[in-house]
C-alpha cells in the first residue's frame, strides 16, 4: 500500500513546494508549524535513509517468498584436452569360438596336437589361439580436444524442516520492523521541528521584550537627565541609568543573535538554506489557556502507538523466526528435481561429435544424525537471544510507565507555573507604575525604579518561558503517548 500512497504524497508536496519556500523568505508569508512539519519530513536525510531500509526489507521480503516456488538453472561447461582419447594402447587380438555340433556348445578355436590336447604357449601366455578377431585402437580413439557439456535444471523443495516457512517469517517481521523504525524516526523529527519552532517563538518573544526594556530604561534615562540639568538629580543617578541601558542593549544584542541562530536551526531541520529567514505564524505567541487538559489514556493502547516499541516487538518476532530457523536444521529435508542435460561428444549412439541428450528425474533427502550438537546449541542460543529481547522489551516498556507519568505532571505543572508567572506580572506591572509614579513625586530614587523595571522584565521573561513551556509539555506528552504523526 505504501507504494502506492507514496507518489500521491510527493506529488502533493511538490504541488506546495512554491507555496512554501515563497513563505520562507522575508515578505513571502507567515509558515505554519504543519508546514515546517511537511517541509522536514520530506527533505531529511535520515527519513530517506528509513525509507530505503523499508524498501529493501519489502524487497527481502519477496526473495523469500520466492524460496516456495520451484527454481530453475541452466549451467554450461567448456573443457579442452590436450590428448585425445586412446581406450587401446594398440591392436587388440581377441581368441574366437565355434559351435561343435556335437557337443551342442562353443569351443575355442586353439591349437591342438594329433591328439587333440591344447597346445600351451611356450611362453606361458596361454594356449594358441588358430584364429583371433583384431581390434584396431583407432576404433577404441575418441576426440575430445574440444568438449562442451550443458543442463537445465528444475528443483522444487518439498520438506526443508520448516526453513523456508521461517525466512518468510522472518522477512516479513523485519518488514514491519523496518516501516515501525521510519515512523519512530519521523515522529522524532516531528518533536525536533516543533522544539526548534517554539524556540524561535520564544526567542522573537524575548527580543520584543528586551526592545521594551531598551526603550522603558532609555525613557528613564531621558527623565533623570532632564533632572539632573535642573540640578534634582545627582550624576550617579545618570551613571546608574546609563549602566542598565547598557545592559539592556547587550541583552537586546543577545537575544538577536540568539534568535538569529534559532531561526537558522529551524532551517536546517525543516532542509532549507541556513540563511532562510523563516517568519513564523505563531511568533504573536497566542496565550494557553487557563487550565490543562484532562489527559487519560490506556496503557495498552500507548504501547500499541509507540512505534519504537513496535519495533522492539517485531524485533521479538525475528529472533522467533530465527529459533524455528536454527530448528530446521535438525529435521529432515526432501527435494524433487528434474533437468536436461546435453554434452558434446556424447555417448547416446556410440561416440558422436553431434549435440545430444536427455532428461533426468529425482528426489533427494537429508536427514542430519549426529553433529556432536552442533546445531541444538545454535538452536538454545537463538532461544536465549529471543528471551533476552523479550526482556529488554518488557523493561522499555516499564520505562514507558514511568515516562508517561512524568510527562503528565510535568504538563500539568506548565500551567501551574505558567499561573503564577501571569499572577508575578501583573504584580511587577503594579509595582511598575507605582514606582515611576513615586519617582516623579520624589518619594523613591532612580535605584528604586531600575529595581521596579527589573522585576518586570524578569517577571515578563518568565511568562514567556512557561508559555513556551506549555507548548513543549504538550509535544512531549503527545510524543511520549506516541500521537505524533508518523
Amino acid at each position: 500500500m505504501l507504494k502506492y500512497i507514496r507518489p500521491i504524497l510527493l506529488g502533493a508536496l511538490t504541488a506546495t513546494s512554491a507555496a512554501v519556500m515563497t513563505a520562507a523568505t522575508p515578505g513571502g508569508g507567515a509558515v505554519s508549524l504543519d508546514s515546517c512539519r511537511a517541509m522536514a519530513l520530506r527533505n531529511n536525510k535520515m527519513i530517506a535513509i528509513a525509507e530505503e531500509t523499508v524498501k529493501g526489507a519489502g524487497l527481502d521480503r519477496k526473495a523469500a517468498t520466492a524460496a516456495y516456488l520451484p527454481g530453475i538453472d541452466f549451467s554450461a561447461t567448456y573443457i579442452y584436452n590436450q590428448r585425445r582419447i586412446n581406450l587401446l594402447g594398440e591392436d587388440a587380438k581377441l581368441p574366437t569360438m565355434s559351435f561343435n555340433p556335437g557337443t551342442g556348445k562353443f569351443d575355442w578355436n586353439i591349437l591342438t596336437d594329433p591328439q587333440g590336447n591344447p597346445i600351451l604357449n611356450p611362453d606361458g601366455g596361454g594356449y594358441i589361439p588358430t584364429e583371433v578377431a583384431v581390434i584396431p585402437k583407432d576404433a577404441l580413439s575418441f576426440d575430445t580436444h574440444n568438449v562442451f557439456a550443458g543442463a537445465v535444471t528444475l528443483t522444487q523443495p518439498v520438506f526443508m524442516g520448516g526453513t523456508i516457512k521461517a525466512l518468510n517469517d522472518i522477512a516479513r517481521y523485519a518488514e514491519s520492523a523496518a516501516v515501525a523504525g521510519r515512523n519512530a524516526v519521523v515522529q522524532e523529527i516531528t518533536y525536533n521541528v516543533d522544539e526548534a519552532y517554539w524556540l524561535v517563538v520564544s526567542l522573537n518573544a524575548k527580543k520584543e521584550l528586551a526592545e521594551s526594556f531598551v526603550q522603558l530604561v532609555d525613557t528613564l534615562r531621558y527623565n533623570v537627565q532632564a533632572l539632573y540639568d535642573e540640578g534634582m538629580a545627582t550624576r550617579s543617578d545618570v551613571l546608574s541609568v546609563d549602566v542598565k541601558l547598557n545592559e539592556a542593549k547587550i541583552m537586546l544584542t543577545k537575544v538577536d543573535n540568539g534568535l538569529t541562530l534559532a531561526r537558522m536551526n529551524l532551517a536546517q531541520v525543516c532542509g532549507l538554506p541556513t540563511d532562510t529567514r523563516l517568519t513564523l505564524s505563531d511568533e504573536s505567541l497566542r496565550t494557553v489557556g487557563d487550565h490543562a487538559p484532562s489527559y487519560t489514556w490506556n496503557v495498552e493502547d500507548v504501547f500499541a502507538r509507540r512505534q519504537d516499541l513496535e519495533a522492539m516487538r517485531q524485533g521479538v518476532n525475528v529472533l522467533k523466526g530465527r529459533e524455528k530457523l536454527t530448528l530446521g536444521t535438525m529435521l529432515p529435508k526432501i527435494g524433487v528435481f528434474g533437468s536436461y542435460q546435453f554434452s558434446t561428444p556424447n555417448l547416446n549412439n556410440g561416440f558422436s561429435k553431434k549435440v545430444g541428450g536427455g532428461f533426468s528425474v529425482g528426489a533427494a533427502v537429508t536427514i542430519p544424525i549426529w553433529h556432536w550438537g552442533r546445531d541444538y546449541n545454535h538452536y538454545r542460543a537463538a532461544q536465549s537471544a529471543t528471551r533476552a529481547q523479550q526482556l529488554l522489551l518488557e523493561d522499555m516498556e516499564e520505562k514507558v510507565r514511568l515516562q508517561l507519568s512524568q510527562a503528565k505532571f510535568k504538563f500539568q505543572e506548565s500551567f501551574k507555573t505558567y499561573d503564577m508567572t501571569k499572577a508575578n506580572l501583573g504584580k511587577a506591572e503594579e509595582n511598575l507604575d507605582n514606582a515611576r509614579t513615586a519617582f516623579r513625586e520624589g518619594v523613591m530614587t532612580t535605584n528604586d525604579v531600575i529595581l521596579a523595571q527589573t522585576g518586570w522584565l524578569q517577571a515578563n521573561s518568565e511568562n514567556i518561558d512557561a508559555a513556551i513551556g506549555i507548548r513543549l509539555c504538550e509535544v512531549y506528552l503527545s510524543k511520549v503517548l506516541g500521537n505524533l504523526p508518523h
